[in-house]
């Protein structure tokens, strides 16, 4: 009989064997209805991700992180450094509403949405099967001594990963600078853009390392989210689930024997054939329950799945389900700490959606020179400004001035007076505001500026205007 209560297993981690060395993990190919759910879930999902950079809404990016230039387009909304507390709230909606998602239904975004979990289980993994066959076969192959078939696999293998992880490169570098600048570096040539090929390299090397060596440790040792899960879930979490009760009984799991009634005999519906093991890919036993290594992929319910059917026995051994449900039989509940998680989810939602909405798409910015005092001219005082504009939209403004609404005064452009701010670019410049002292009502005047292309108003700024003290 086996025993559940036993946490031995938790003093490390699935990778690293009794010696405290990498134990490779070569995970029996899964089938079933679950996993060709999540098949074509992860083929839309490489799609998006691939052509995301790619596709262009009202002339953007739909999605960019240009993080050297501080630029993001995220949906074909573009955001600039003066929107940064934008992106912040967009972070701040992605946690939370990862950690609701969390404690209602525990880790399934590892298992179905996340990038790395999608090319290694998808991609790679997929690619390693058809060349080094199925789980029995790769363990042999491994074993292998070095002989020309042992040589040619692997060989072809790793080329065929390194040309994979080229490309994720080049879409993962789209996403940086832009697919524009990418593609126009690729017609220039590697050889004229030597800085960028470096790059491009290294990030090719570093996906070449994580999928073709480190793996499943990602998920497990590099990626913080295993260890958030452990302070996120309750007994109420849904879960990939091993059912314990049904599955143990009174004397626990053992072999199957077609001759035996189970039920006379006190067995679990557990047979322990270990194929739960096998097609982990991150090589655990779910049924020692909840560990940090599950990634809830939900191979081993497929498999489960797969052999109570052959042996006769009920679907659902291993299942989505909560501690509660199998032990209290309680059905899912949103309870009180969802509903908290979903409230601030909504109020932050509905504050970004309100912020966007209200975002300029020109930002005008007109500061004082600093360390400049005012100058007089007669009964005339004049303050030197710099201003900057910043154009967030797809199209040129050709035709650019600033007027001074009040007070009376006038403006004195250091340069053109009309000038042109470029499509997602900004201009900067200098200029001079000078009013009849006679208009001052003290030594620091409120001044609004109004900046506009040709004649449609684009933006308005104020700044302060420094004069004489009065000593009336």
């Amino acid at each position: 009989m086996s025993d559940f209560n036993d946490d031995s297993f938790r003093d490390s981690i699935g990778t690293i064997d009794a010696t405290g060395k990498r134990a490779w993990v070569f995970p029996k190919i899964p089938k079933g209805i679950l996993y060709e759910r999540r098949k074509w879930l992860s083929y839309f999902l490489l799609l998006f991700l691939i052509s995301a950079p790619f596709i262009k809404v009202n002339h953007h990016q739909f999605m960019m992180f240009n993080v050297l230039e501080r630029r993001f387009t995220i949906f074909g909304f573009p955001f600039w450094p003066q929107d940064f507390h934008l992106f912040v709230i967009i972070m701040i909606i992605g946690v939370v509403g990862l950690a609701l998602f969390t404690v209602a239904f525990g880790r399934i975004f590892c298992g179905w949405f996340c990038p790395q979990t999608i090319f290694m289980e998808m991609v790679f993994r997929r690619i390693e099967f058809w060349i080094d066959g199925d789980r029995g076969a790769q363990i042999r192959l491994a074993k292998q001594e070095w002989n020309a078939e042992k040589i040619r696999k692997r060989l072809l293998k790793w080329f065929i990963f390194f040309l994979v992880s080229f490309g994720i490169a080049n879409v993962f570098l789209a996403y940086l600078i832009s697919s524009d600048k990418l593609l126009l570096l690729i017609k220039e040539g590697p050889f004229s853009n030597t800085s960028t090929l470096i790059a491009l390299l290294i990030f090719t090397g570093v996906f070449y390392f994580i999928y073709a060596w480190f793996r499943e440790q990602v998920c497990i040792i590099a990626c913080p989210y295993g260890r958030m899960q452990g302070v996120l879930l309750d007994n109420k979490s849904i879960n990939v689930a091993y059912d314990h009760v049904r599955g143990e009984k009174e004397t626990g799991r053992a072999k199957f024997n077609k001759n035996e009634d189970r039920a006379a005999t006190g067995k679990g519906d557990c047979i322990d054939c270990g194929l739960c093991v096998n097609v982990c890919p991150t090589g655990i036993d779910i049924r020692n329950g909840t560990q940090l290594e599950c990634i809830n992929c939900t191979a081993c319910i497929d498999e489960c799945d797969t052999m109570m059917e052959h042996v006769g026995l009920p679907k659902g051994l291993i299942r989505y389900a909560s501690e509660d449900e199998i032990v209290k039989k309680e059905r899912f509940q949103f309870t009180t700490r969802m509903k908290g998680y979903a409230a601030i989810l909504a109020i932050l939602t509905g504050v970004f959606i309100g912020m966007l909405f209200l975002r300029n798409e020109v930002e005008a910015t007109v500061l004082r020179l600093p360390g400049e005092l005012f100058q007089h001219d007669g009964d005339k005082i004049s303050n030197v400004y710099t201003y900057k504009i910043v154009n967030k939209t797809s199209i040129d403004f050709e035709k650019v001035h600033i007027e001074l609404v009040s007070p009376k005064g006038v403006i004195k452009m250091v340069g053109k007076q009309y000038f042109k701010v470029p499509k997602e670019g900004i201009t900067e410049g200098t200029l001079f505001v000078e009013i009849d002292q006679a208009v001052l009502e003290s030594d620091k005047t409120k001044l609004l500026l109004e900046i506009y292309n040709d004649n449609t108003l684009i933006d308005s700024e104020t700044t302060n205007f420094l004069g004489p003290r009065s000593f009336d």
